[in-house]
């Protein structure tokens, strides 16, 4: 691909607190298309624009304008992102490419994608069908825990950003409340994303393994620093390895599932929830034991609203990309994006 001039091409990106994917599409039919795409260690730059530089000296392009999805919220045009040290900003990016550039929040971006999704790339957790043009949730664990709410409005769904993934964590039972005595001993303010994302499957390792007093054997701890900690962590538990990472699962999908209803109800999303994100896909037998749907619909007087309501795994892990190149096309035909 090197060499080769493209043009009137759009760029999309997924900033996120681990990895950085660019990708350069052009319309599609149902969806955008993408031409050529790439996946970098967020950390392997000082920035958006060094990432940019590196993609585009490798696939050279005449680029219209760029939407990247970035996780953290978006304000006036700027975010400051929550899992790296950057401060991102449409104005800047503009002034340094040229182009027409808009930020939006990675949840967001998702949320332009699911309405165009596949059957063969969802998963259902429950029999429970979607109500068309009604109140849509996402919740996505990943580094992070993205919140975000489709809302659908003059014949389409629009996405709503949401840093829901930052209210406060409810335990609901003893367990549950020594784990946030920990969390709070470690962080002082305990929010859900603490527990229910990437970094929360490391909190609850070191805080289940305190309350338990469970022995680290030493495979375990050479896949933790081999490979990430949550990616060892559970694998583990889903061979059914280690006991530890085997409660730790369990309750990771156990409070994911309590912060999915949460969300559900506080949106009404009765038109479903849908859990994006890297970590889902990859634990599809937790999430589907039973364990997560007892936990979203376990609200007392509301649990019969719950059970009505579908559940989702987006198994397409292109949807942040996919969905800033969506978000691009759509904000074009309602007039230029952004310039700041």
């Amino acid at each position: 691909m090197i060499g080769d001039q493209r043009s009137g091409m759009i760029l999309a990106g997924d900033i996120g607190g681990t990895k950085t994917i660019l990708g350069l599409f052009r319309r599609g039919g149902a969806r955008p298309a993408l031409q050529v795409s790439e996946t970098w260690p967020s950390s392997a730059a000082d920035g958006v624009p060094a990432h940019v530089e590196r993609f585009l000296d490798r696939h050279p392009a005449a680029v219209e304008g760029a939407v990247f999805a970035i996780a953290g919220p978006v304000i006036d045009g700027v975010c400051k992102t929550t899992h790296l040290p950057w401060l991102v900003s449409e104005k800047e990016l503009q002034a340094r490419f040229g182009w027409r550039v808009r930020l939006v929040n990675d949840l967001a971006a998702a949320g332009y994608v699911v309405p165009l999704l596949e059957a063969g790339e969802v998963h259902a957790l429950n029999d429970a069908k979607p109500r068309s043009g009604d109140t849509i949730a996402l919740i996505a664990p990943g580094t992070g825990l993205g919140n975000a709410v489709l809302s659908f409005l003059d014949g389409r769904y629009r996405p709503v950003a949401s840093e829901g993934g930052h209210v406060d964590f409810a335990p609901v039972n003893e367990e549950q409340i020594e784990v946030w005595r920990c969390l709070a001993r470690r962080f002082g303010h305990v929010s859900v994303e603490r527990a229910a994302s990437g970094l929360g499957l490391v909190n609850l390792f070191a805080c289940l393994k305190e309350i338990g007093g469970y022995f680290v054997p030493d495979w375990l701890a050479a896949d933790m620093a081999r490979i990430d900690p949550a990616g060892a962590i559970t694998q583990a538990a889903l061979e059914r390895r280690e006991p530890l990472c085997v409660k730790v699962l369990e309750t990771f999908c156990s409070i994911l599932g309590a912060a999915a209803g949460n969300l559900a109800l506080t949106v009404l999303a009765t038109g479903g929830v849908y859990l994006a994100g890297g970590i889902p896909p990859k634990i599809l037998p937790a999430l589907s034991d039973g364990r997560f749907m007892k936990s979203f619909v376990d609200k007392g007087r509301f649990s019969g609203l719950l059970q009505g309501i579908a559940v989702r795994v987006i198994l397409n892990q292109a949807t942040g990309l996919m969905g800033a190149a969506q978000a691009a096309f759509e904000m074009g035909s309602e007039g230029p994006l952004r310039t700041g």
